[in-house]
């Protein structure tokens, strides 16, 4: 969905600055209105150079003394909020916002554990960290449109932004988008192992394996076309393509094996949530 500038600024606590936190205080510090954000906190006991820079700037506010925050971001590890809710607490104040982007802690849980019923629970991935990201998010039921726009405006520094989502599918978001990096980084390698085993150098499969793919990447954000006619357009009637996708579509193939993985992470998306529920 679109974020709309906010009229009102608000103090926004950035907890964890790591890289996804980073990302998101880069992309933030370059328009702060726009983000709805007038001033800039960031709790982090060991900052990078850029959140450190931005600091001795006087643009955020660096480890100050808690205080109840407008929107209070969670950026930290999940295994480590049990331990930290009860410091939390004293950035919450009766309209506190809170967004997390802890991987597999529910709603039901940061709500509790803080005492703020306005909560966002994202999942970006990894390549949020260079603004090229992908991020679902859902709601809880407290919150409205304004909550809906605050957090798509503050998720937007990590790239493409899809929400409000129902909280069920966020252990699907997790297993196609938050895990999706991996199953790519896999294709590569094992695109590169095929091309070694017919006969290409390791310098030259790795370079080919990797080029090709950030190349058709780079085209399915340039074009309007669907992946699947894309991948048309490079096949011809019985050609090299169409041999190595007969294989690649047959039953068993990829298409089989991408379902289970996404099936699979799902499930343990879902077993890690009961799980977070339980501490």
């Amino acid at each position: 969905m679109a974020a709309k500038k906010k009229s009102r600024l608000n103090h926004a606590v950035l907890v964890g600055a790591g890289r996804m936190g980073s990302a998101m205080a880069r992309g933030w510090l370059g328009d702060l209105a726009g983000a709805g954000i007038g001033r800039l906190s960031v709790v982090e006991p060991a900052p990078g150079d850029d959140v450190k820079e931005a600091a001795a700037l006087g643009h955020v506010a660096l480890n100050p003394s808690p205080e109840p925050a407008d929107i209070l971001i969670l950026a930290i590890k999940p295994q480590g909020f049990g331990a930290s809710a009860d410091a939390l607490k004293a950035w919450v104040g009766p309209q506190t916002f809170v967004v997390s982007i802890m991987a597999g802690v529910p709603i039901a849980r940061i709500a509790s554990a803080l005492g703020a019923p306005k909560v966002a629970r994202a999942m970006p991935n990894t390549p949020g960290a260079i603004g090229m990201g992908a991020t679902g998010f859902a709601l809880s039921d407290a919150c409205e449109d304004e909550e809906a726009e605050t957090t798509a405006a503050l998720l937007e520094p990590l790239g493409f932004v899809l929400g409000p989502l129902k909280e069920s599918q966020m252990d699907a978001v997790t297993a196609v988008s938050g895990s999706g990096p991996a199953y790519v980084f896999l294709l590569v390698e094992s695109l590169a192992a095929a091309g070694r085993a017919v006969g290409l150098d390791e310098g030259a499969a790795n370079a080919l394996a990797r080029e090709t793919i950030i190349g058709a990447g780079a085209l399915l954000g340039e074009f309007a076309e669907a992946p699947s006619e894309l991948r048309r357009q490079v096949t011809s009637p019985g050609g090299t393509t169409a041999a190595a996708l007969d294989v690649l579509m047959a039953q068993g193939g990829l298409p089989d094996l991408m379902r289970k993985a996404v099936e699979a992470a799902t499930r343990r998306g879902a077993e890690l949530a009961k799980e977070a529920e339980k501490k």
